[in-house]
């Protein structure tokens, strides 16, 4: 579990580096929006989350055309749509259509780091206290 929660701080530090470096550094695209779609999460009694996925397609600067998905978009993006993408040249395919908001995605990284931060603490603790009560078991029991 702990070294799930630590893939999952791995991702969430890449993609918000990308997201960052395409919007300061990078360059900008008309998109074409060519498909939404949702998924749907289930978890535990029915109840789960829908996400809302759009594919996008663009031409770079270097005349290279450049298909992606992203999640996460804005309900009001249809098919058809063109929009402004953020990309940069070493990583065209990691472009994001999301308007720049760094404050926005500093919020959303530190609460996830925050979450798993406690999930990881939470599972250390648990790892303590079941040791402690094993070893009580074992000096008991012969």
């Amino acid at each position: 579990m702990i070294g799930g929660a630590v893939f999952l701080l791995a991702r969430i530090s890449s993609r918000s580096r990308e997201v960052r470096a395409a919007w300061s550094g990078g360059f900008t695209a008309e998109a074409r929006c060519l498909r939404t779609y949702q998924t749907f999460d289930a978890a535990g009694g029915g109840h789960g989350r829908t996400t809302l996925h759009h594919v996008y397609e663009f031409t770079t600067r270097e005349g290279r055309s450049v298909r992606f998905t992203e999640s996460g978009g804005p309900v009001t993006t249809v098919e058809g749509d063109v929009v402004i993408v953020h990309y940069t040249a070493e990583r065209p395919e990691r472009a994001t259509a999301h308007a720049p908001a760094p404050g926005r995605l500093a919020a959303g990284q530190g609460c996830a780091y925050a979450f798993l931060g406690v999930f990881i603490a939470f599972c250390l603790v648990f790892m303590a206290v079941a040791h402690l009560i094993f070893s009580a078991v074992d000096e008991v029991l012969p």
